[in-house]
């Protein structure tokens, strides 16, 4: 089972990258923890598949507009209602690892991602609501939004910091997490062991973009995201070496870990495997969708990769540099795409729950 190696014998965690009804229903999300899945992200996006594809919704959406709630806060009362669910199936993944994994992570509206604010109260209602010690809010990586990461983070929230593409807002995120933290520390010591938070760097995503740009150049495809990932894990273990971070450290602060999102490969012709079997290492997360852990069960390779080669990587994003592309310009074009995807999925259910409500 490479999935139960990963942790052990490399210090990765695998979460899955889904949450529907029926897997919480069927006993399927607790074999899939049984296999060694750590955790669990959500998204808008994940929540409309879940939701428009089931009726085991059907009920508990009847009886919140019975009660008079409008469309969309019985939205999230069905969203919450999953969350607590699988936070409660993850309690002992979070105890056994003393707040390390077991973390399941929901996402403030889309349509706040310009707004630190409103995302403020947002992840401080959700967070209220859910209870639980084991839930990450989700808050993508905008110039709002970092904003917003260290006041929530200061208020001893945890944290998935979505969204990310480049790794020039990778350095922003670890910026605002260690300023929260920091913030944290002044206000109540006591409480700095209990904020965990991860950094969601994109991958698969960013060879999409990217490799259509290197036709008819020298310049290899499908490797682009993963040098990028490498090159931000250093950026990583240099900033748990410095001085501020140490101190942090000595007062027990847990490091924001960089979680590997999107890593499914889109791509046909490379393996299916290869955004988890190239960026294996210590203190990151890696999440799954159901497919990519079925390949990964079936011909995935568990073995430390993720500090090989890194100045081929660095090599790599020079010679895409002078193909004439702008890798940190089409991360900020992801980032608005990526907003715009998640905003359209919520858009859509709460569309679909309109039409079902009027139907009622």
């Amino acid at each position: 089972m490479n999935l139960a190696r990963l942790f052990p014998e490399q210090g990765q965690s695998a979460w899955l990258d889904n949450l529907r009804r029926d897997s919480l229903v069927d006993g399927s999300l607790q074999r899939a923890i049984t296999a060694g899945i750590r955790g669990l992200t959500s998204n808008p996006t994940i929540f409309q598949k879940a939701i428009t594809g089931s009726t085991l919704y059907d009920e508990q959406f009847a009886d919140a507009l019975s009660r008079g709630l409008s469309v969309e806060d019985a939205y999230w009362e069905l969203v919450t209602s999953d969350i607590v669910s699988a936070c409660d199936l993850f309690a002992g993944v979070y105890e056994s690892s003393k707040g390390v994994d077991g973390y399941v992570s929901v996402e403030v509206s889309p349509s706040l991602c310009h707004d630190a604010g409103g995302t403020i109260k947002a992840a401080r209602e959700l967070w209220k609501r859910v209870n639980r010690p084991n839930v990450m809010i989700k808050i993508p990586a905008t110039d709002a939004g970092l904003e917003a990461i260290t006041t929530v983070l200061s208020e001893g929230i945890n944290v998935n910091v979505t969204l990310i593409f480049g790794i020039e807002r990778y350095r922003q995120v670890a910026a605002a997490h260690q300023q929260g933290l920091e913030l944290l520390a002044k206000n109540d010591e006591t409480k700095l062991n209990h904020v965990a938070s991860v950094a969601s760097f994109f991958i698969s995503r960013v060879d999409n973009a990217i490799d259509p740009l290197l036709e008819g150049s020298d310049v290899p495809v499908g490797r682009t995201a993963i040098a990028q990932a490498k090159l931000a894990y250093q950026e990583f273990l240099l900033h748990l070496q410095g001085p501020s971070w140490t101190a942090l450290s000595t007062l027990g602060a847990q490091a924001q870990r960089p979680l590997w999102a999107s890593t499914s490969t889109k791509n046909p012709a490379f393996s299916s495997t290869l955004y988890v079997d190239e960026l294996i290492g210590p203190l990151t997360v890696n999440t799954l969708p159901d497919p990519t852990i079925e390949a990964f069960e079936r011909s995935g390779t568990v073995g430390k990769t993720l500090d090989r080669d890194v100045e081929s990587a660095r090599e790599h994003l020079e010679q895409v540099k002078k193909a004439g592309i702008d890798v940190e310009s089409i991360a900020r074009k992801l980032e608005i795409d990526g907003l715009t995807a998640f905003q359209s999925s919520f858009d859509e259910l709460l569309s679909s729950l309109e039409f079902k409500a009027a139907s009622h």
